[in-house]
C-alpha cells in the first residue's frame, strides 16, 4: 500500500519559518514528480509548489513564489516544503502527493496523497 505521510506543520508567527516533509514508501521514487498542496478552511484545495521527477525542475503558485523552495531526497524518499516569510493567508492544511512519471501541476493528475499537516500563521 502506497503512503505518504507529512510533518512539520504547526502553529507560527507572521514573517517565521517551517519546513515540512513528506517521506514516502512509493517506488522507485524517482518515477515520481512531487507536489505540495493546500486548502485553507471553506476554500478549495489549490496547488503550491510541484518539483520533477529528476529534480531538476521546479514550478510555484505565484502567491508562494520567492519564498517557499520545493527539494527532494531520493535517498530517503523525501520530498520538503520550506516556507520562509510565513503571512497569515498561508494558514491551511498542507498535503504532498505524487505523479507517477507525470511532472506538472493539476491535482488531477496525482495518484498518491498524504492526510495533510496543518500550518497556522497568526498575525
Amino acid at each position: 500500500q502506497i503512503q505518504l505521510v507529512e510533518s512539520g506543520g504547526g502553529l507560527v508567527q507572521a514573517g517565521g519559518s517551517l519546513r515540512l516533509s513528506c517521506v514516502t514508501n512509493t517506488r522507485p521514487f524517482s518515477s515520481y514528480a512531487m507536489g505540495w498542496f493546500r486548502q485553507a478552511p471553506g476554500k478549495k484545495r489549490e496547488f503550491v509548489a510541484a518539483i520533477s521527477l529528476s529534480g531538476s525542475s521546479t514550478y510555484y503558485a505565484d502567491s508562494v513564489k520567492g519564498r517557499f523552495a520545493i527539494s527532494r531526497d531520493d535517498a530517503k524518499n523525501s520530498v520538503y516544503l520550506q516556507m520562509n516569510s510565513l503571512k497569515p493567508e498561508d494558514t491551511a492544511v498542507y498535503y504532498c502527493a505524487a505523479d507517477y512519471l507525470h511532472y506538472g501541476l493539476d491535482e488531477a493528475q496525482y495518484d498518491y496523497w498524504g492526510q495533510g499537516t496543518r500550518v497556522t500563521v497568526s498575525s
